[in-house]
C-alpha cells in the first residue's frame, strides 16, 4: 500500500516513520501541548505506542495520521489525521473516521493547523466523499474549537470522555 503524502503551502505531511519518534515524543512530553489532550504528558513508551498506532491505522483502515513537517526547514510541526479508536463514548462514533490534530508548542498560532487539517479533510473527501467525519475536543480547548468550526465541524453532542467534559463535533 502506497501511503499518501500531502503538501500545503508550508507543510509536507507523510505517514509517521521511525525517524519521527524523537520529535513526536518531545512534542507529547510538553505540558503546553497536552493540557487539553488528557491533561498529562506522555512517557517515551506511550509516545512509541502512539507512533505505532498512528502508522498501523493505515494498514488496517486505509487511513491514519500524518507527521507534519515544515517543508522549508524539515522542522517537526505535529500530527494530523484520522482514526477509529473504538472510544467509550455516548453516542458511539465507532466506524466513523475521527479527525485529530496536535501541534508542537512552537507551531501554535501560526496557521499550520488550518493548513494541515484542510489538507487532511480534502484527502478524506477524495476517499469517502462528503460522508461524516467526527472530532472530539476538550470543552476548554478554545483554539481547536475555533479551528473545527472554521473547517465546517458543528456540535453533535456534549459528552464525557475519561471523566472530562468533551464536545463531539461532526462534519458532513
Amino acid at each position: 500500500m502506497s501511503l499518501p503524502v500531502l503538501t500545503t503551502a508550508r507543510l509536507t505531511l507523510t505517514a509517521p516513520a521511525l525517524s519521527d519518534f524523537e520529535d513526536s515524543a518531545a512534542m507529547w512530553s510538553d505540558p503546553l501541548v497536552t493540557r487539553h489532550i488528557g491533561g498529562r504528558t506522555s512517557t517515551p513508551e506511550e509516545s512509541w505506542a502512539r507512533l505505532l498506532r498512528a502508522r498501523g491505522l493505515w494498514a488496517l483502515l486505509g487511513y491514519g495520521y500524518w507527521a507534519a513537517r515544515e517543508t522549508a526547514t524539515g522542522r517537526y510541526v505535529g500530527e494530523v489525521g484520522f482514526g477509529d479508536f473504538r472510544r467509550a463514548l455516548t453516542p458511539s462514533i465507532d466506524g466513523v473516521p475521527e479527525m485529530g490534530w496536535v501541534l508542537a508548542a512552537w507551531a501554535h498560532g501560526k496557521g499550520f493547523a488550518s493548513e494541515a487539517v484542510a489538507a487532511g479533510l480534502a484527502w478524506g473527501e477524495g476517499q469517502w466523499g462528503a460522508g461524516p467525519v467526527i472530532c472530539i475536543i476538550d470543552s476548554n480547548n478554545v483554539p481547536s474549537l475555533k479551528l473545527a468550526e472554521r473547517m465546517g465541524f458543528s456540535l453533535m453532542a456534549r459528552t464525557t470522555y475519561k471523566d472530562t467534559p468533551t464536545l463531539l463535533l461532526r462534519r458532513g
